[in-house]
Order: C-alpha cells, then structure tokens, then sequence
C-alpha cells in the first residue's frame, strides 16, 4: 500500500472543474492584481469567521508582518510567543528588530502553556502571539485577560487552525489580530503562496490595507512605511472555489483523526484536544522513541512521515543572540525530539489508517 501524505493532487481533482473554470475566469479578466475575486473571498472569509473585517495576503508570514507593522511594533518591543512552532512566529518579531520572548509549551496540547506567560511580561512588552499549533486554538481566554491587564495586543497566529473553534468561536476571530496561511498543505490551502488577517478594529483594517500596498492611502500616496503584501487574484479565485466545501474537509480530518484514534493505544494519542475545542487537524502528530529509525522503516512500507518540529526555536542558530540554552523550555525540548506526523488528509481511508497503525504499532 502507498500512502500520500497531504494528497494535494485528490483536493484539485475533487473540484477541478470548479477550479479550472476560475483560473480561466482571471486569466481572461487579465486582473491578475486585486481582481474583483480578492473582495469575494475576503467576504467570504469574514462570512467564515463572523470577524468583522479580514484582509488578505501573500502569505502567512507576511500576515504576521503586516499585524505587527499595524500595532507599531518596532525595535526594542518585546513578544511572546511559543518555542515550539514553524520559525515564521518568531522570525517575524525579529525581523521588525523586536524581541521574541518564549514561553515553553503545554504539556497535553503542545499550544502555549499559559500559566507561564504573566511571568515574561515586562515594561518592553507588547503583544501576544499564541501559535495554534496543529489545527487547536490555544488558551485564548486566558491570554486575552492578561493582554487586558496590561493594555497589550494579542496577535493569534492561526496558520494551522482556520476553521477550527474555541468555546464556540472561530479561528482568527478571537484577538486583537489573527493571522492564517493558505500555503498548499494547510487544511485550506491554495496554489501557492497565500494568508489573510481577521480583525474587529476598522482602524487596523485600514492601516493593514494600506501597509499590504506599500502603505498607500491613494495612487502614489504613501502615509506608512508598507510592504508588496497582496494576494494574487488566481488564488484568490481558487481559494473561493476551496472554501465552498470546507467544511465538509474539516469533518472528514476529524473523522481520520477520530479513526487515528481509535486504532492507536492511548499514549499514542497526542496532542490532547480540550472540549471545548474542535481541530482541524492540521497534522496528526504523535510521539515516539528511536524516531529516525521508526521513520525509516515506514518510509520502506510505503508511510510518508514527517516532523513537526525537530528543533526548537530557542536552539536555533539564527537565534543564538537570545542567549537561551539548551534546558530553557524543556517540554518543548522533549516534544521536539520526540514527535512525528502521521499522513493526515481528508481523503484517507479507515483500511489506510489500520494499515498505517497496524505497522506502526509493530514498531513501538
């Protein structure tokens, strides 16, 4: 049996028609920049996420960088994010001259453990980033009250979360700003590079439309220092196509998720998902010994794997300037050595997923 990881080929073919038609539908329009499928799919986006405003993007990362351009973050500033996550969360804070400041992980959800962020705060602070990692939104609750206390803003970064609920509500609907990516592999994802960024403030609106254009107001008119930040209409046009049967996407990776489940030992199950949490599963991730060699052995089986993260960002050579050292954020040290993604996608089978744990199981 050969298993595909993502299976980005069925997610085109499923809707190739639809999609095909929507890409001629621009190239004939030749609006290839701000086409009018870039304000139907920001509409549609707000529909989504019942957010009052949502501005679209190039990519995720850039959405982080326009949030943080749009709250006047600047050198010096302090943010608080997560260790364990894709380096875009804290690469984002420094390449504003901002400080990444970590805080190590829960131990069952893998998100920011937020019985730790109160202590990291200082008079330099000012923002929040939590990273819903994996398709879970963190503790959002909580990490909005401490922002109220101490008049800070809370950036989520929802690049693997769109879709997903936290206490009712959706993702990118649940802070100051929230950033989502639509890179190929997420659970919505496009044709290349793409994000957007949810807000109820029409003050932010504003200024992030404008800093996504080089920070103009009007033709030539620049009030702000921007950046070439939009989102191209072909994607655009797909991604309106795509998120018509979302929903449907997301219950079949949680259906694969439930069957992940239900064919793996109980400490096999991991990340845990709170109740008042749904998950898009962005990857299903477990934890393993000896995992280069569990990895191989899969690979021969014809079970793609993969890991999400093998390395900290704290240990990263890129951020040595920090100072942190190995031993700093140690549940995120272990994790990190310790995880490995299971395929996860909407098009996996039941017998696909016992061939897949039946093999694995052997192993651990």
């Amino acid at each position: 049996m050969k298993i595909d990881f993502a299976n980005l080929t069925k997610a085109y073919q499923e809707h190739k028609e639809a999609i095909d038609q929507a890409m001629e539908d621009v190239v004939s329009s030749s609006r290839f920049i701000m086409g009018k499928e870039v304000n139907e799919l920001e509409e549609a986006l707000q529909q989504y996420t019942n957010a009052t405003h949502a501005i679209t993007c190039s990519s995720g990362t850039d959405a982080l960088i326009l949030a943080m351009m749009a709250l006047d973050i600047k050198p010096g500033d302090e943010i608080i994010t997560s260790p364990f996550t894709f380096i875009a969360s804290a690469e984002t804070i420094a390449f504003l001259g901002a400080v990444p400041v970590f805080v190590d992980i829960d131990k069952k959800t893998y998100n920011i453990n937020v019985n730790l962020i109160e202590e990291k705060i200082t008079h330099k602070t000012k923002a929040i980033m939590p990273v819903s990692l994996y398709g879970q939104i963190a503790d959002m609750d909580e990490i909005n009250a401490l922002a109220n206390k101490y008049n800070l803003a809370v950036i989520e970064d929802a690049a693997q979360s769109f879709g997903a609920t936290y206490k009712g509500k959706k993702s990118c609907n649940l802070s100051t700003i929230g950033c989502t990516s639509f890179f190929p592999a997420k659970p919505l994802g496009c044709f290349g590079d793409g994000g957007a960024l949810f807000t109820s403030d029409e003050e932010l609106s504003n200024k992030i439309k404008s800093i996504r254009v080089h920070g103009q107001t009007q033709r030539y008119i620049h009030k702000y220092i921007g950046i070439g930040g939009r989102l191209d209409t072909l994607q655009a046009a797909i991604l309106v196509e795509k998120l018509k049967h979302y929903d449907n996407d997301v219950i079949r990776r949680q259906n694969v998720a439930k069957y992940y489940n239900a064919h793996l030992d109980e400490e096999s199950k991991t990340p845990f998902v709170n109740e008042y949490n749904t998950s898009v599963w962005a990857q299903y991730s477990i934890r393993v010994k000896n995992r280069d060699k569990i990895q191989a052995i899969l690979k021969d089986k014809g079970i793609p794997t993969a890991v999400h993260y093998p390395k900290p960002l704290h240990l990263q050579e890129c951020f040595e300037y920090l100072g942190h050292k190995k031993g700093d954020f140690v549940t995120a040290e272990k994790v990190s050595e310790e995880i490995m993604s299971l395929p996860m996608n909407p098009y996996l089978t039941e017998q696909e997923i016992q061939y897949i744990t039946k093999e694995l199981k052997e192993l651990l």
